[in-house]
This record gives structure tokens, sequence and C-alpha cells, in this order.
């Protein structure tokens, strides 16, 4: 549940929408695919990969929560703060990483990891890959029966959670830089 909450897959569908319209076809498998390999991966390596280049699990919290909060900004308010000026695909980039397997999620991972064994959090992930997949792959049904209205609700809803999620983050991290 917890990595239900920080993927918000549900409260991405918004940005799915609107990338799928700006881009067109969104490659759902291909999305899938590598959001749960960058997951696997980091749930092994991510701790180790921080240190080899001198970056401890509590600034990475922090600044993954700086990501999230800006995301959370952009639901809420309606406003862009990344723009990229020509995307030909939102497979791998935004979608993948950072929207699905993102500095919040990997920050997440490394928690879980100190308070969970690693098969179960490898099924959690499985199961979260797969509620992803359904998202991706039914996000033009998803826009056809929410409508323009439902989307902006949902957007702002889980925006606001996002920015919770951000707070909590943040406040739970920036304590350890200064011990």
């Amino acid at each position: 549940m917890i990595l239900f909450a920080v993927i918000d897959i549900l409260g991405s569908i918004p940005i799915i929408v609107d990338l799928r319209s700006k881009i067109g076809h969104i490659q759902s498998e291909k999305a899938t695919i590598v959001s749960a390999i960058i997951m696997i991966v980091f749930l092994f390596v991510g701790e180790e990969i921080l240190k080899l280049i001198g970056i401890d699990a509590k600034s990475f919290a922090v600044a993954g929560s700086f990501v999230l909060f800006f995301l959370a900004l952009e639901m809420i308010l309606g406003v862009r703060l990344y723009k990229e000026d020509n995307p030909t695909t939102a497979s791998i980039v935004p979608i993948a990483f950072p929207l699905i397997a993102g500095a919040g999620t990997m920050t997440t991972l490394l928690s879980l990891r100190a308070a969970y064994d690693k098969v179960n959090i490898i099924i959690a992930i499985l199961i979260n890959v797969i509620l992803v997949y359904g998202v991706l792959k039914s996000s033009g049904k998803i826009e056809k029966l929410l409508g323009i209205n439902g989307l902006g609700i949902i957007r702002k809803v889980f925006g606001v959670i996002l920015l919770a999620i951000s707070i909590k983050l943040f406040a739970a991290n920036i304590k350890g830089l200064f011990i």
C-alpha cells in the first residue's frame, strides 16, 4: 500500500492522458517493464550506487521530496514546471522514470528494505506494476469515462495527496542531514 500511494498511478491519470494527447501512442508494456526493472534493481543496489557517488539515502530522500513537491504543485495549480521542447516518446521518460519509478519511489524502496523482506517488496512492486500496466493500457477509456471535469478533480485531489507525501518525506529525512 505504501508503494501504491507513492507511485500514485491513479493520480497520474491526468498526466498520462495529457502525454498521450501530445505524443500519441504510449507503449504501456515498455513503460511498465522499464519501471519494474528500475525499481527492482534499485531495491538491490540503490544504496550502494548512492554511496558510490557520495550521496546518502537521506539526501536522496530530501531531493526526491522536492521533485514530488513540484509535481504536486503542477497537479494542483495546473501550471507546467517541466517542459520538454519536442518530445518524441513518453514511454520511458517521463512515464517509467520519474512518474512511476521516480525519486520518491526509490526512496520508499530504501525505507521499505529496512522494514520488510525483499521478497515481499518484490511482490509489492509486481502488484503495483500490474496495476500501472492496466491504467496505462486503458487510459483512453478512463479519459472518456471521467471526462475533463473528472480528470481535473482527480488531478487536484491526488495532487494534494502527493504534496502531503512530499512534505512527510522531507520532514522524515531533513533531520538526518543535520545530525
